[in-house]
């Protein structure tokens, strides 16, 4: 899998591929990444990249010209190439999405940045467009790494362990059941005791009924869902 970002400020993503598991991933040619700034793409002499919204309102906006060149020379050079833009006013990124997306050759995540980018450069060269949450933040390298993250977990010999996958949230109907290492005790605080008696059938059952509770709890949309889907 290659992975392209294409982003204002490209220091901000790298450093995340230089530790722990994507870095390994990369040692082993799982994935590989490279970046593309809009501003070596600009045709304005001051290395513009962003101007007044037409009809007003405050802020600046990513302009038409350096992202659609940027695009341009992406697609030329890579037929396989899947552009995905990242903005909140999206459908939700959800982890079948990330499984799905494991199986391309070729993602490129573009970033915006000011107020967001002109809606002409999305129409004409987004592959698919997707939100993180209900926030907004200050541009859109982070929902890049989020979803490149979630992507490079599922492609095959990534992760050290892949039946680890297996029992994370959202790959089934629930949220994960708690989980607890040893000490036994420590500071007073203890493990829950069903885990320690051995009968690995029990604590399955009980690890299913604490995810149940963790999923009422935090998320009842997905409770609601998922007993409706068992039923």
């Amino acid at each position: 899998m290659h992975f392209s970002f294409v982003t204002l400020f490209p220091d901000l993503i790298k450093g995340y591929f230089s530790e722990s598991i994507l870095k390994r991933a990369i040692e082993e040619k799982r994935i590989s990444v490279d970046f593309f700034n809009p501003r070596d793409f600009t045709t304005d002499k001051h290395r513009r990249v962003d101007a007044p919204m037409v009809g007003g309102g405050a802020g600046m906006l990513m302009t038409p010209q350096p992202l659609m060149d940027t695009l341009e020379q992406i697609k030329n050079e890579s037929s396989n190439a899947h552009i995905v833009f990242v903005t909140p006013v999206a459908k939700p990124f959800r982890q079948n999405d990330a499984k799905r997306l494991a199986r391309k050759e070729h993602i490129v995540f573009v970033s915006g940045r000011y107020e967001g980018i002109d809606e002409r450069v999305i129409e004409a060269y987004a592959d698919e467009v997707f939100s993180i949450g209900d926030f907004i933040l200050t541009g859109g390298e982070l929902p890049s790494l989020v979803m490149c993250d979630a992507i490079s977990r599922n492609i095959e010999e990534v992760l050290g362990n892949i039946d680890s996958l297996s029992i994370e949230s959202y790959e089934g109907a629930f949220l994960e059941a708690p989980s607890f290492t040893k000490p036994i005790n420590y500071r007073g605080r203890e493990v829950v005791s069903e885990f320690l008696k051995g009968n690995h059938s029990k604590i399955t059952d009980f690890k299913r009924d604490l995810a149940l509770c963790k999923t009422k709890f935090f998320r009842p949309d997905l409770y609601k869902k998922g007993i409706k889907h068992e039923k």
